[in-house]
């Protein structure tokens, strides 16, 4: 039966139809927010998947050009596949609500999430995230919601709440909180230097917001919402576990985890796991589930010797970060590069410098299409963990932490005014225990500042973890997680800033929210250790941005011109704009208000396209001394061609002081000349000489 419910959420109308589409879904709403429409749909496979010890949750965003009343660019005319926002979305639905479902789940869910029509003022993705909870919320799934998200913006010291296109263009912080009933589940920022305490006064006004949302939520449970079904458990038997401990003790186990070394671990761990496999060789049922109940017995001892022992696997203090390294100038070359090393974590980072016209273009669902001209992009390739599979191309999460490193350098970088390139750095990643996306920040910091990239202040970043007990005061925050570390933890706490603020944060967790407490030291602890990465690291291998950008890097020289002049400097089809380009080897950009961008390795060639577009754009004046070459000889004269497409006609009589009877007996075609403007002739026309050129 279809059932229609509206709250007001910051200023504008929600309406959430259950009932009215899609019904063969386990839940599905019909999302408006404004004009903004998405179908969220939650469904279950009936049956768990054979063979995996995890939960297997996919969920889709997908974009429809249609929604803003576009065709889809290119041959095909309809959409390929998934844009970065669309994956990046996915990601920030899938990250709040994965902890809530049950983790002996095996069964197939896929949330997905359809974009019908765009409000550039209520944001499609914000309506994607609480769609999706709704639907799985009132599906017979079993889920612990329902959750709410909320975004916030920074407007003129003011918190914004689901801010307007408008206010997200002015707005100081891009902040998106998810909440359950008590706590903050998931976390994920980009803010120009927002300072700490600001930050979590945010994303609690946030929480509060959710709240709402939240008891509204309730209410349409109440009326639609189906049992959860039973399922099929895959807990692991207890008794295993026992056999287990007679074989390996729990003081064998810590041994095995104890050590700094990620290969001495793992081959620790595959004694363990040999040695068990032989001894229940006879079991296949205990076989089918030894790798998961390994996993939990490694599990369950690294939490207590970190929880109630104060023991972290490598031996470090809580708050103690790793060996620190860093270098710049590794890569011959290119425009810049950098290498940060963080314990069994290292990052290469190479800076390329192009013209404006090389920023990156942008097909979505925005109104207009834009461009991007900072790219970062991360590479996670098998050798950094040890391991050997074929390259496929970056997924999901090579595609998140690309983007975060990314959102945490953008708000130091100049602006195009002081810096016209388009700017790409790549994060190679040679080495990973551990918080990989912290370390491309950096490395990406000091790669920007070794090519000459003019940023506003130095970046760094790092990653808190959280080992919980039975109750919420029960917890233990730990600066700078190992992979171990993240893997048997509960959090993943990732922020980024300068000595003044946070630029950027991304928090992942695995139980069913943070406490303001934990929330508030694991920041207060994030930047700490920036301070002390920035202070006994970064600045040690490069302390500034260089003054100039490098030998191989392009060097820019900008000009303005009257806009009116544009069509002059482009020509026919493009014929003036690209001669200058052939003739000097430059790369040349102009703007619609008339700037010009000169592009070059080579300074002379990029000084002599300066002055072909100069003479373009300049009006003849009498007296001006002009140099061309001739391009075509008449019997009354020859026509001389000062840049490309600028030309001028010097008469025979002007040629020289002597008598000239045959223009070829002086000039022959490509000679190059000086000629003088002489002014306007009787039909206002200009006049050259060669022979009244000041000697």
């Amino acid at each position: 039966m279809y059932k229609k419910y509206e709250m007001e959420l910051a200023g504008r109308t929600l309406r959430v139809d259950v009932g009215r589409v899609a019904k063969q879904a386990n839940g599905a709403v019909l999302m408006h927010y404004g004009d903004t429409t998405v179908l969220c749909t939650a469904t279950a496979s009936e049956k768990p998947r054979e063979g995996i010890d995890f939960f297997p949750l996919s969920v889709e965003y997908n974009e429809r050009m249609y929604s803003v009343g576009k065709i889809p660019g290119g041959f095909n005319k309809r959409e390929g596949k998934a844009s970065e926002n669309a994956i990046l979305t996915c990601r920030v639905i899938d990250r709040p609500m994965r902890p809530l479902f049950p983790k002996d789940y095996r069964n197939d869910v896929t949330l997905e999430n359809l974009v019908l029509s765009v409000d550039q003022d209520c944001s499609p993705e914000l309506t994607a995230m609480l769609g999706a909870a709704i639907a799985t919320t009132i599906s017979d799934i079993p889920f612990d919601g329902p959750i709410s998200t909320t975004q916030v913006g920074l407007v003129d010291g003011e918190f914004v709440f689901n801010p307007t296109a408008e206010q997200k263009e002015i707005s100081d912080m891009a902040l998106t909180v998810a909440s359950t009933r008590e706590k903050v589940i998931m976390i994920e920022a980009g803010a120009n230097e927002v300072p700490e305490a600001q930050m979590v006064e945010a994303i609690y006004a946030a929480h509060e917001v959710n709240q709402k949302v939240i008891a509204f939520i309730d209410t349409i449970v109440a009326e639609c919402g189906k049992e959860k079904h039973s399922y099929e458990s895959f807990a692991i038997p207890e008794e295993l576990f026992a056999a287990i401990k007679e074989i390996v003790p729990p003081e064998t186990m810590e041994e095995a985890v104890f050590t700094d070394d990620k290969q001495v671990r793992e081959e620790n761990i595959r004694q363990i796991t040999d040695k068990l496999e032989e001894a229940f060789a006879d079991n296949e049922e205990w076989l089918a589930v030894l790798g998961d109940a390994i996993y939990q017995y490694q599990k369950k001892t690294v939490r207590k010797m970190i929880l109630k022992d104060h023991k972290r696997p490598d031996g470090r203090a809580i708050d103690q970060i790793r060996p620190l390294a860093a270098e710049v100038d590794l890569i011959p070359r290119v425009h810049g590069s950098a290498m940060f090393t963080r314990g069994q974590t290292q990052i290469c980072n190479i800076c390329t410098l192009a013209p404006l016209s090389e920023a990156q273009r942008l097909d979505g669902l925005d109104e207009k299409e834009t461009t991007k001209r900072y790219m970062h992009h991360y590479n996670f390739p098998s050798y950094s963990v040890g391991e050997t599979r074929p390259s496929r191309g970056p997924g999901r999460r090579e595609i998140g932490h690309g983007a975060l490193a990314e959102r945490a350098l953008v708000p130091v970088l100049p602006s195009e005014t002081e810096f016209p390139y388009a700017i790409r750095t790549v994060s190679e990643t040679f080495e990973s225990n551990g918080s990989t996306s912290m370390a491309s920040t950096c490395a990406s910091c000091m790669s920007l500042m070794a090519a000459g990239v003019p940023i506003k202040a130095m970046v760094a970043g790092i990653s808190c973890g959280l080992v919980t007990g039975d109750t919420d005061d029960d917890y233990l925050v730990l600066t700078d997680i190992q992979g171990l570390e993240d893997f048997f933890g509960d959090m993943d706490f990732k922020v980024t800033g300068t000595k003044k603020g946070i630029t950027a944060i991304q928090m992942d967790i695995k139980i069913h929210g943070l406490t303001r407490p934990i929330v508030e030291e694991a920041i207060a602890r994030t930047r700490q250790a920036r301070l002390f990465i920035m202070d006994e690291c970064m600045s040690k291998a490069i302390a500034e941005p260089r003054t100039e950008v490098g030998e191989f890097a392009p060097k820019i020289i900008q000009m303005q011109i009257d806009p009116q002049k544009i069509g002059d400097v482009v020509g026919q089809r493009g014929k003036t704009i690209n001669a200058i380009i052939e003739q000097t080897g430059v790369k040349i950009d102009i703007t619609d208000d008339g700037a010009v961008s000169i592009c070059g390795t080579d300074a002379k060639s990029m000084e002599e396209a300066q002055k072909l577009i100069h003479i373009i754009v300049t009006d003849y004046e009498a007296g001006q001394v002009l140099e061309g070459h001739v391009i075509s000889i008449k019997e009354f004269g020859a026509f001389i061609e000062f840049a490309p497409g600028k030309e001028g006609m010097v008469h025979i009589s002007k040629i020289s002081k002597e008598r000239v009877n045959h223009v070829e007996d002086v000039l022959t075609l490509g000679d190059k000349v000086k000629v003088v403007c002489l002014g306007k002739d009787k039909m206002g026309r200009f006049s050259f000489s060669m022979k009244d050129v000041a000697e």
